[in-house]
């Protein structure tokens, strides 16, 4: 066995030691002899340039340009700036990302959020939940496909994402003010997408699916047909080709969306009393999955109003699921059971007409 000379205190290390260190260690086999037979790895053309292949531990041979790089994907992926270990890394980020924040909020808005009580209406279905963590589950992975797509676009800089706040038009004033472009921007994207879903051509193959769900719980939120939850997400990724924005505020905005998706889904419809009409809140959506043909925004009411599409939420007149709820008790108090009762008629005993697309 050759010892390598000592060139400094610092370890040994193949990927990163001199030249003549890597050259003058032969492959072995896994039981210590020198294996003749293996290929070699190719000889100098200069006694003073480095080879192009370098011996790893566990003899594997690398090129030598990615010596001193702090991480060798296997496989032949590369380094940092491959193109292909970039969309590996994206595709992994993403899918772990979204299932990691589904997840947990979900969680945490379920069991700290979410009225349970909601589980006794005759339109929560059976073993609703799991059902709907699963369509999610295996939605999400689908729908970071093309997700991916748009982020490695973003990641080899064809967008207007940028570092550092001087690169601001505006400095921290535009930082605040791609914030609030962003939701508005994202709002009336989705308004029309969510609207257009529900046309006859598209509801039935790829909406319908989430208005399964009449009493919705959190974890419904991500509970799409793949084309339908990345058609949804669309502005979100469109915003950034189009104006400038810190990546940052994007990421954190990003994740924003997400909680937002999953809060309008928890049943809580606590809004300040001002801002009823003006936030698109839990109590709007959910007339959204009874009625089908009304509030369609994202935020605001201000695009189904503009849309003609706004309804003012019935939770707000004493017509809502609760509602319905509490007149079924005092009606009979054995009725409300907490079995679900809507798979035959998805429309029928919740106390509202289900739309003409249903």
């Amino acid at each position: 066995m050759v010892t390598p000379p000592a060139h400094d205190s610092a370890p040994f290390c193949p990927l990163t030691s001199p030249p003549e260190v890597v050259r003058a260690l032969p492959p072995v086999t896994s039981r210590g002899a020198t294996a003749r037979s293996r290929p070699r790895p190719a000889p100098l053309r200069d006694p003073g340039q480095e080879p192009p292949w370098i011996l790893v531990p566990g003899n594997a041979a690398v090129p030598a340009s990615y010596r001193g790089h702090p991480y060798v994907y296997p496989g032949g992926v590369g380094p940092e700036g491959e193109p292909c270990r970039q969309l590996l890394s994206l595709f992994v980020i993403t899918n772990l990302g979204a299932l990691a924040l589904y997840l947990l909020f979900g969680t945490l808005s379920y069991y700290f959020i979410f009225d349970h009580e909601l589980k006794k209406h005759p339109q929560f279905l059976e073993n609703q939940v799991s059902r709907e963590i699963s369509y999610a589950v295996r939605s999400l992975p689908w729908i970071s496909v093309p997700t991916v797509a748009l982020f490695f676009a973003e990641v080899r800089g064809y967008s207007k994402l940028y570092d550092n706040i001087e690169d601001s038009p505006y400095g921290w004033s535009g930082v605040f003010l791609s914030m609030l472009s962003f939701l508005f921007f994202t709002d009336m994207g989705i308004y029309w997408i969510h609207r257009g879903l529900h046309h006859r051509l598209f509801y039935k193959r790829f909406h319908k699916p989430h208005h399964v769900w009449k009493i919705a719980t959190p974890f419904a939120s991500h509970a799409f047909h793949p084309v339908d939850g990345f058609m949804q997400s669309l502005p979100y990724h469109v915003y950034p080709f189009l104006f400038p924005l810190h990546k940052v505020t994007y990421l954190g905005l990003y994740i924003f969306v997400n909680v937002w998706t999953i809060s309008i889904h928890d049943g809580d419809y606590r809004v300040p009393r001002l801002l009823r009409h003006v936030i698109n809140g839990s109590a709007h959506h959910t007339d959204h999955h009874l009625y089908f043909d009304y509030n369609y925004g994202q935020y605001f009411t201000l695009w189904d109003k503009i849309g003609g599409s706004y309804k003012s939420p019935t939770s707000f007149e004493g017509k809502g699921p609760h509602d319905y709820l509490r007149k079924l008790r005092e009606k009979d108090p054995g009725a409300s059971n907490g079995i679900g009762a809507s798979k035959k008629d998805p429309g029928a005993s919740n106390g509202t007409v289900a739309s003409k697309t249903e």
